[in-house]
């Protein structure tokens, strides 16, 4: 198993491009199975994720071959409808194969999701707009099991905004008979992403990236090629490792308006950000101020970009309240950050974070994905070494980071334990 280790204290410096987004990437390699054909799929990050999204895939019958970030996507000799518990269990977004499955054959036999260890996130809502399409749905010894002779078109409003039951009924309904109408939709860029793949196949919707979408379902979807819009959370990342190391970093392929809320608020809090032809520069300020940040459901402050911020707050300037209305186990990154000498105490859904003078290295445990970014932050402010260990989390959602970090002047090794 893999640790990092991390001298902290460079202040980074240079240039770094964007990887491709996991969040997109996923749903959008997924809709492939609506179409049967050659798909191809570009600027795709190499991750975990990704290569478990590939498994799902083969083990229904897709062909499937990569070059570089290029992927192609043959679908069609997808022929098995059923995703198993071995293959599903490690990623909560290989449940978005159900709908695809049930839209194109009729029927789907797809295991309970696993994925990271950050809060209960049924799937229940997803499988009542399966069924408001006309689904029927049996779930058994772990199994989701759905029929449908023709999916059609209904009114879905979704009692809370939910990304992946968002993506889910896109892709259900494109193929379903007549209009299907989302309310209550999720916003995020990632669902407006793959609205623009889907429409490239054929489909017909409108509204994406609004909270009402309609849904004009067609016979048949067509392949596509289609280049994946950029990691906002990675982009984010990196805006926040150049503010708490006192940095000056130029960061390319990133889409600023897809992190506004962030943006307002590490201006608020000194960091001086401007754009200009495509490429985002972030310089820190002397010092740190500490902003207050409440996660909501975009276009509000990312849940995916808390644990990063919160880590920037523990060297900020006074007292921060850091308030997560997502996801109630996400907090976990707490115990961790505070072997760093963080002043962090938490209340409820509210974490308090008191900066200090200086961070001290430790070794520490991650224990999900956006908490493994956090503590790399904390390591490269922190004097002396960082030791992260369990850092394959940080595998399913960033791109070698260590080699990009690497490249802005931090000392990160990647290690065996």
């Amino acid at each position: 198993m893999d640790k990092l280790v991390i001298k902290g204290g460079k202040k980074l410096a240079g240039e770094v491009r964007v990887s491709g987004s996991k969040n997109a990437s996923l749903p959008i390699f997924v809709a492939t199975i609506l179409n049967s054909g050659m798909n191809q799929i570009s600027n795709v990050p190499f991750l975990r994720d990704i290569n478990t999204t590939i498994k799902v895939l083969e083990s229904l019958g897709a062909t499937i071959e990569g070059n570089g970030n290029i992927v192609r996507i043959d679908s069609a000799g997808i022929r098995n409808h059923e995703a198993t518990y071995e293959l599903v269990k490690t990623m909560r977004a290989s449940v978005l194969v159900l709908g695809p499955l049930l839209a194109r054959f009729g029927k789907a036999r797809v295991s309970l999701p696993g994925g990271c260890a950050i809060g209960a996130r049924p799937i229940n809502l997803h499988l009542k707009g399966l069924q408001a399409l006309g689904a029927e749905i049996n779930l058994e010894h772990g199994y989701v099991e759905a029929k449908a002779r023709h999916l059609k078109g209904a009114r879905v409003n979704f009692d809370i905004s939910t990304v992946g039951g968002t993506e889910h009924l896109l892709m259900a309904a494109a193929l379903a008979k007549g209009e299907t109408v989302l309310e209550n939709a999720a916003r995020e860029p990632e669902i407006v992403d793959l609205a623009q793949m889907l429409n490239l196949m054929g489909a017909k919707i409108e509204g994406a990236g609004t909270d009402t979408i309609h849904i004009q379902g067609v016979t048949e979807l067509s392949p596509v090629s289609y280049s994946v819009m950029p990691d906002r959370i990675e982009a984010g990342t990196f805006m926040i490792a150049a503010a708490i190391t006192g940095g000056d970093v130029k960061i390319h392929g990133m889409k600023l308006e897809h992190l506004d809320a962030m943006v307002f608020k590490l201006q608020d809090a000194g960091v001086e950000i401007t754009s200009h032809d495509n490429v985002v520069r972030v310089k820190a300020p002397r010092k740190i101020r500490s902003i207050n940040i409440k996660t909501r459901p975009y276009p509000g402050f990312p849940t995916d970009m808390q644990a990063q911020f919160m880590a920037l707050m523990c060297v900020a300037d006074g007292a921060s309240v850091i308030s997560e209305n997502i996801f109630e186990n996400r907090f976990m990154h707490v115990s961790e950050l505070q072997r760093f000498g963080a002043d962090i105490t938490i209340e409820g859904n509210s974490a308090t974070v008191k900066g200090v003078k200086k961070l001290s290295g430790a070794p520490v445990m991650a224990t999900d994905l956006r908490a493994s970014a956090s503590l790399i932050l904390a390591g490269l402010a922190a004097d002396n070494v960082t030791e992260i260990s369990r850092i394959y989390h940080l595998d399913r959602g960033y791109e070698s980071i260590e080699k990009k970090l690497a490249g802005l002047g931090a000392d990160i090794k990647r290690i065996k334990e």
